[in-house]
This record gives structure tokens, sequence and C-alpha cells, in this order.
């Protein structure tokens, strides 16, 4: 087995942090020369190793893939959080801003605030009721559900269909 590197591997085999993945080698063989060495069952044996090692190196490419594009999701997420995060801290200063303002419209401060806080309850009960009415939408995969009993039954009883 020979080890082939992946996408973004330079000349010495040094990649972007992806470790190299097994591969079948390639050899210029002919079927004459084959043929000549090795019986039928053993060119079998040799087609199913090279199948199962081909199989195996595609999903660990897939697996490395995968992996090197969740890290970069989850670099760009911390800036999207962090983002998120500032947003809602300064949202404090809007609604004191709010507040404020009403109080330099001639209400008491008191009372500019409590509406203020008012104003944020309703917000964020309507938001939590909204919320609450798309979780209760939510159902079961059923079409998920039935192919997977079909495929059950039809691995459990081979040759009969419902």
């Amino acid at each position: 087995m020979t080890i082939v590197t992946g996408p973004g591997h330079n000349a010495n085999g040094h990649g972007a942090g992806l470790p190299p993945v097994p591969s079948i080698p390639l050899a210029d063989e002919t079927p004459r020369d084959v043929a000549g060495e090795q019986s039928v069952g053993g060119l079998i044996k040799d087609v199913m190793t090279q199948v199962s090692v081909l199989l195996r190196a595609e999903i660990e490419l897939a697996k490395l893939e995968l992996s090197a594009e969740v890290k970069k999701v989850l670099r760009g997420s911390v800036f999207i959080i962090a983002g998120i995060t500032i947003l809602m801290f300064s949202l404090f200063f809007l609604f004191f801003a709010i507040a404020e303002l009403l109080a330099d419209l001639g209400l008491y401060r008191s009372l500019s605030f409590g509406i203020v806080w008012f104003a944020m309850l309703l917000c964020a009960g309507g938001l939590g009721f909204l919320g609450y009415r798309k979780a209760r939408q939510l159902r079961a995969p059923a079409r998920t559900i039935e192919t997977i009993k079909d495929t059950a039954a039809a691995l459990s009883h081979p040759g009969e269909r419902s």
C-alpha cells in the first residue's frame, strides 16, 4: 500500500495539516503477466482487497475533508458569536437611551424606565410565544422512519415484498 497526499500538499508530501491517506498501489502490470502468476481465486482476492482499501481510503478522505471544513466553520462561528454578544450588550444602552428620551419628554424618570421595561417584557413574551408555536410544529421524520422499517424488513426477510 502506498501513501497518497491529499489536496494542498506540496512536492515534499507535507500538506496543510492533513495526514497522508492510504491508497492502492498503481503498477504497470499487464493482464497476461498477472494471469501467469496467480490463479483466478487469487486474482479475485486481490481485487476484493484493493476495492476494500479503496473504499477505506475514500471514507478516510471524506472524514479528513469534513473535519477540516468543520474546523473552518467553528472558527468563523467564534466571530459571529462575539459579534452577537457585543450586539446584545449594546442593546442595554439603546433601552437606556429610550428611557432617558421618555424622561426628557416630561415623564417621571421611574415611569419612563418602567415603560421601557414593560415593552421589553412584551417583546420577550411575544418572541417566546412564536418560538413555542414553531416548536410545536416539529414532527418526527415519518418518511425516513418508514424507509428504515422497510429496509429492515427487506433485510430480515430477503425475497419478500410487502
